[in-house]
């Protein structure tokens, strides 16, 4: 075997079977900083921390170590690398894909990838549950004891408005959460006013669409964050936000000057499920 890959997974292991210290004294979370600098982040994922700020994004979402947490449309894994290692041994990760028959290939193989990937590091996650994304304003095969205690949704928003399917996903996600549940949600950022045609062009969306769109699913906006604003995004780009890293669409053309500019600039949102 190859010295490096064993060495990766005795780190691993070791992380997985460690019991991380909780808080410091000025109340930084060390359990999740170090799961963040843990081995079992790849070093493509590790390169986007500048720009995505995973520690400030899940600190400001409210999450704890005990919470049952759904994330939706997980990708490839960035944030699960994160939140599976974290969250099993006192609390529970669910993550909602693509369905294994979907008609999309791109979607069976991503759904495929991600199950490889879970499966090839069962020290970390052998406990997170699988499953569909939500269809119908409803989860036809996760369910989570008591509700969950948070959704995460990270960049799918624009998906959701495109396909017409947002106001089921608001929904299903308000289904599947306790009283008094977090809903976070991190979305590239439209300027006000911009159009629907627009926002469905670009993938930039404006935070007021969300805003009621979410409170029409019976939704209220706790707090909103800056965390991951990017300034230097003018939101003009000739292929949207895919004109950016990392995607990068216009592959050389003005390379340089889109890595310069970095990830988009994107709001961050906590809304909760009132009580009762």
């Amino acid at each position: 075997m190859n010295p490096s890959l064993l060495s990766r997974r005795t780190a691993i292991a070791a992380l997985a079977a460690t019991a991380l210290p909780l808080r410091a004294q000025d109340g930084t979370d060390v359990s999740l900083q170090a799961v963040i600098a843990g081995p079992q982040r790849s070093a493509a994922n590790r390169a986007r921390d500048a720009a995505r700020h995973p520690y400030e994004t899940l600190r400001f979402f409210g999450l704890q170590r005990h919470h049952q947490v759904v994330e939706i449309a997980p990708g490839g894994g960035w944030y699960t690398e994160i939140l599976a290692p974290w969250l099993r041994e006192s609390g529970k990760l669910y993550a909602a894909h693509y369905a294994r028959d979907d008609a999309t290939e791109y979607r069976r193989k991503g759904r495929a990838a991600f199950e490889a990937k879970l499966a090839a590091e069962p020290a970390l996650y052998d406990r997170v549950v699988v499953g569909t994304l939500p269809a119908g304003g409803r989860f036809t095969d996760l369910a989570v004891p008591g509700g969950a205690d948070a959704v995460l949704t990270f960049r799918n928003v624009h998906n959701w408005i495109e396909d017409g399917t947002l106001d089921d996903m608001l929904r299903a996600f308000a289904q599947v959460l306790k009283s008094g549940g977090v809903l976070g949600v991190e979305e590239h950022r439209a300027a006000p006013g911009t159009t629907l045609e627009q926002i469905r062009k670009t993938g930039y969306v404006t935070e007021d669409l969300l805003i009621v769109r979410a409170r029409a699913a019976g939704f209220e906006l706790q707090a909103r964050s800056e965390i991951n604003a990017n300034p230097r995004d003018t939101k003009d780009h000739p292929h949207g936000v895919w004109s950016l890293p990392p995607t990068l669409r216009g592959g050389e053309v003005d390379r340089a000057k889109y890595r310069a500019i970095g990830e988009s600039d994107r709001f961050t949102h906590r809304y909760v499920k009132p009580l009762g």
